[in-house]
């Protein structure tokens, strides 16, 4: 459109001249909508005086890095300026958790010897990124829960069986969580938790009362088992016991202690172990609750010998 020549406006190299900003890439913001301009009688492009402090703005956030496509919606008011910049920190934490993950998975290569490079190459190159390796566990651990539980102990028990990766890892927690992925991978293992869990499902009448009762006894069990005390019969055992017993509307007899041994002996299946040791260096917990169940596990065998 083209306007008479007026006081008010500003030419183009007045404006950059204003802000810093080039004549330019004034002319690629103009061509991509992000400041408006008119033209004059001469057929210049002519600016208003918002568009100073317009093209500050603009200039500011590409400086912090934010892409047009953000920063005409925030000149559209379709978006805060704190909307813009916070999605644009996410954003940026999720890319320097990725390139924390590749640094440590090379280092880890790199640091493994000549005979054990070219495995540990393999290993890794399967779980590139962090939070891909995650979601299989996630899906690893919710595909065994097949009776009905509520979100909030689901996401109780994931957060324990699935750390998530930790944001600056080191070789040996890229290395641990990748085995956890090979491990979820596992068909046999897999195979074995679900043939248990249906079983379980056939005789369970409440699968949260069941988590609950667990979690109490984990509870009481866990300080014994960071102090490396030896299984043994106790309240942590008479807990254990009754929340099993309880569910299948049992009581706490000898003959159901053998019985629930059965049931539980696959906690302490050398995979399963595994899985929890490589929870633990993950992350970093003294006694994983896998390793509490193993140790509960152990205790209800010596109770029942």
């Amino acid at each position: 459109m083209q306007v008479p020549l007026r006081d008010e406006t500003l030419g183009i190299g007045d404006l950059a001249r204003l802000t810093g900003v080039p004549v330019r890439t004034i002319r690629f913001y103009c061509d991509e909508g992000i400041i408006a301009s008119v033209r004059s009688v001469g057929g210049h492009r002519r600016f208003d005086r918002a568009a100073v402090e317009r093209l500050g703005l603009v200039r500011r956030l590409r400086g912090l890095g934010l892409g047009l496509a953000t920063i005409a919606r925030v000149l559209a008011g379709e978006c805060t300026v704190a909307d813009a910049v916070s999605a644009e920190r996410a954003a940026l934490d999720v890319q320097l958790a990725n390139l924390a993950w590749r640094r440590a998975s090379l280092r880890a290569i790199e640091e493994a010897g000549p005979a054990e490079r070219a495995a540990r190459l393999e290993l890794l190159a399967a779980v590139e990124r962090g939070p891909a390796a995650h979601d299989v566990l996630v899906e690893f651990w919710r595909r065994q829960l097949v009776s009905p539980v509520s979100g909030e102990l689901f996401a109780s028990f994931v957060a324990m069986a699935a750390p998530a990766p930790p944001p600056e890892p080191t070789p040996t927690q890229v290395v641990a969580y990748a085995e956890l992925v090979v491990l979820a991978g596992d068909r046999a293992l897999t195979r074995s938790l679900l043939d248990r869990a249906r079983a379980n499902m056939r005789v369970i009448r409440d699968e949260d009362e069941l988590m609950s009762g667990v979690g109490e006894a984990v509870m009481l069990a866990e300080p014994l088992v960071i102090a490396g005390a030896a299984p043994r019969e106790g309240p942590e055992l008479d807990r254990f016991v009754a929340a099993h017993a309880t569910v299948r509307g049992s009581g706490d007899t000898p003959e159901f202690r053998r019985e629930l041994l059965a049931t539980v002996e696959l906690d302490r299946d050398p995979r399963v172990v595994r899985y929890w040791r490589l929870v633990g260096e993950v992350s970093g917990e003294k006694a994983t609750i896998g390793a509490t169940l193993t140790w509960l596990t152990d205790s209800l065998e010596r109770s029942v010998t």
